[in-house]
């Protein structure tokens, strides 16, 4: 019998045979503990030496074949060379190997005719040794090769044994399943870990100007000051000041990345008329030169000397003019804020009917944490790939998430494939199975870090607006797409972007639904809680009723009981809702994100970023109501947020957060029980009403303990 739609997409506990401890010397050492370990068969062909010449021209062009049952691996040729060096790397898996015995054959290229045979080595599969890491490696050993007739022609070095993921040479070698990629396609299929480049804040703030050269002295100048570093450019204000000594004190604010690849270019213009700019003077400022601070520290000001902007066979002139202008500025490259992105997907289902027009899949695995990003090699025309690679991240606080897509490489084609886009996979594409382990090294330091602000101190003191917000981590997700794009594989502009979230704030159907019903199910205890109090004051259970006038005619009485009983009945709440702890890890929701019930129309609407059916204007005013909707589709999603986190305090969702909230509401009911009621409430109205010299910017224990509250945002599609 089909099972349920509705139970389908589910998370499910599988039991893969995981790998366990292996023996290192006197230790044992854990590899590859939360994978299935894989056995492969790996051919490592080093070098050849004395091969003969097979072509008409005395040349020979060597290359070695790889040959196991019907799958075949071939190295590159050497031109011209009768001792060449490959140092290449060859995995088989297990389930793939469907002959007793490896060949290893080498051939002489030849564009024209067939390729000559010069010799050949074979291996029995059942005498190949096994290596277990971290064993070192297998040293490679000569091999002479044998021809048709028995004849010797040449020596092969090699190296052939059986191993696992956990090899060295995995994340090097050629695999069977990518028979079919080009020479020049390997490196894009290929497992890698990326890192970040590192970011910092670069803050400008531009203060005066002095002694400006005007071109026309009869016009009251509106000098304004523009900023640039590499793509990004900002400009300040018009100063009010309407003469050659302008005021701004305005900050401008930018995304830079080390090393330094671009210096700051401040230009100090002048506004003449619509598309008419004057340009009075211009500065350069190398970023190396420029103060880092980490904290809060005031930045000592200082002046640059602004030099005449002159075109052309100007820079005569410019030696002979006398030229004093220079703007006063606070420029420092902040390294106490944290870039922040958010964890969300979205992706489209559209499949054939017909099995025969289904895409095959070349797909990848990314996965991201803090600075560092890992990818899995691609599996080759596959329904059902299996990367067991492992990945290890240091955690640097409980409360953040891990974020983990899936790709199709279309680049695997090498130049063919230039222009191609990786596409995604997801929503009701399948299933990903995980193994995930947290290990946690001191209990009293993770629980202390609930006390602690969920961000570093300098987005408090000198907090960032919406917009320079927005702006700065558009950016930085631009310069860090552009940074791991340079590595080898390349990771991709839009892989990057999809795992970043980048159009997380575009209005959409679905997320508006999703969070609606959000805000219900918040809501939902309240309105129960109306129901209920409305059944005792109609006396529907007058067992019930009776008891509540009792405990209502008590606390009258003694009102010093009502914070003890409070705080009791919460924490007895926490004990049994114990019961129904999750037992899982949050992850993506498809219920939870409607991907499931969304419309074809509302799939095309939230995938088509720009309408391409209708005139300019149109799409104007659509790209305008979606970004005023994303707005309030974020309001939204922050109110469910909040609600969600009073809820986790007794639902056992962070096991760590609710026995901290528990202990603290038993320790309360305990001193409130003690203390006199009018006592607590006269030193609670004392801190209330404090002055401000006895308040601290940054935000106090409990409200950083409330805003690491988990939530559902990060299980939503």
């Amino acid at each position: 019998m089909q099972r349920p739609r509705s139970e389908e997409y589910l998370l499910k506990d599988t039991s893969p045979h995981l790998g366990g401890f292996m023996a290192a010397g006197d230790k044992l050492t854990r590899t590859y503990d939360l994978v299935e370990q894989m056995q492969y068969l790996y051919v490592h062909v080093v070098k050849a030496k004395d091969l003969p010449f097979k072509d008409l021209t005395g040349s020979c062009d060597p290359y070695v074949e790889i040959k196991l049952g019907n799958y075949k691996g071939i190295t590159h040729h050497m031109e011209k060379n009768t001792s060449p060096e490959w140092n290449q790397v060859f995995a088989f898996p297990k389930e793939h190997i469907q002959s007793p015995y490896v060949e290893v054959v080498v051939k002489d290229k030849d564009l024209f005719i067939q390729d000559d045979f010069i010799g050949r080595a074979v291996f029995d599969l059942s005498e190949i040794p096994k290596r277990v890491s971290p064993d070192s490696p297998l040293a490679p050993e000569w091999y002479s090769l044998e021809g048709w007739n028995g004849g010797k022609f040449g020596e092969l070095m090699l190296a052939v044994w059986m191993g696992t993921q956990a090899d060295e040479a995995f994340l090097e070698a050629w695999h069977s399943d990518a028979a079919t990629v080009p020479s020049d396609g390997l490196a894009s299929i290929r497992s890698k870990v990326y890192l970040n480049p590192k970011l910092w804040y670069l803050r400008v703030n531009v203060i005066e100007a002095q002694d400006l050269v005007l071109s026309d002295k009869s016009r009251c100048p509106e000098v304004y000051v523009k900023a640039t570093l590499g793509s990004q450019s900002l400009r300040t204000k018009v100063s009010p000041n309407k003469n050659v000594n302008p005021l701004w004190n305005e900050d401008l604010m930018f995304v830079a990345a080390e090393p330094f690849e671009e210096h700051l270019i401040l230009s100090v213009e002048d506004w003449i008329a619509h598309n008419k700019d004057e340009i009075l003077g211009k500065a350069i400022i190398p970023l190396q030169n420029v103060d880092r601070r980490l904290d809060h520290r005031p930045v000592v000001s200082r002046w640059c000397n602004l030099e005449k902007h002159v075109t052309g066979d100007g820079e005569k002139k410019k030696k002979d003019f006398k030229f004093s202008s220079r703007i006063h500025l606070r420029i420092s490259l902040d390294g106490g804020y944290h870039v922040l992105d958010e964890s969300s997907y979205n992706s489209s289902d559209l499949r054939a009917t017909a099995k025969q027009l289904w895409k095959h899949w070349d797909s990848y695995c990314v996965a991201k944490y803090g600075h560092k990003w890992v990818r899995t090699r691609t599996i080759i025309d596959s329904f059902n790939p299996k990367w067991n690679e492992q990945y290890t991240w240091d955690v640097y606080d409980p409360c953040t998430v891990i974020t983990i897509g899936v790709f199709d490489n279309c680049h695997f084609q090498g130049e063919k494939a230039k222009g191609n886009k990786d596409g995604r996979i997801g929503r009701k594409m399948g299933e990903v199975q995980l193994a995930v382990r947290f290990t946690c090294f001191s209990l009293v330091n993770m629980m202390q870090l609930y006390s602690q602000p969920l961000l570093p101190n300098m987005h408090y003191i000198y907090p960032l607006s919406v917009p320079q917000f927005n702006n700065l981590r558009f950016q930085a997700t631009q310069m860090v797409s552009m940074r791991l794009s340079r590595a080898e594989p390349p990771l991709r502009n839009e892989v990057v972007e999809y795992m970043l979230d980048l159009d997380s704030h575009m209005w959409s159907m679905r997320k508006s639904k999703a969070n609606f019903f959000r805000i219900v199910n918040i809501l939902s205890p309240l309105v129960a809680a109306c129901k209920w109090f409305d059944q005792i004051c109609t006396w529907k259970n007058p067992l019930t009723t009776v008891l509540i006038h009792v405990l209502f005619m008590i606390l009258v009485v003694y009102p010093e009981l009502i914070l003890p009983t409070i705080f009791m009945y919460l924490f007895l709440i926490g004990i049994w809702y114990y019961r129904w702890k999750p037992t899982q890890p949050p992850h993506v929701d498809i219920h939870l994100s409607h991907a499931e019930t969304s419309e074809p129309d509302e799939t095309d609407e939230e995938l088509d970023t720009f309408p391409s059916r209708t005139p300019d204007v149109v799409k104007m005013r659509y790209d305008q109501l979606r970004s005023i909707s994303g707005k309030v589709q974020t309001i939204i999603g922050d109110m469910a947020t909040q609600g969600e986190r009073l809820q986790s305090l007794l639902s056992w969702q962070d096991p760590r957060a609710t026995a901290i909230f528990m202990t603290f509401c038993l320790i309360a009911a305990v001193v409130l029980y003690l203390t006199s009621f009018r006592i607590v409430a006269f030193f609670a109205g004392l801190y209330l009403l404090r002055h401000p010299r006895f308040r601290y910017r940054l935000p106090s224990a409990p409200v950083n303990f409330f805003r690491r509250l988990p939530t559902r945002t990060d299980s939503m599609m």
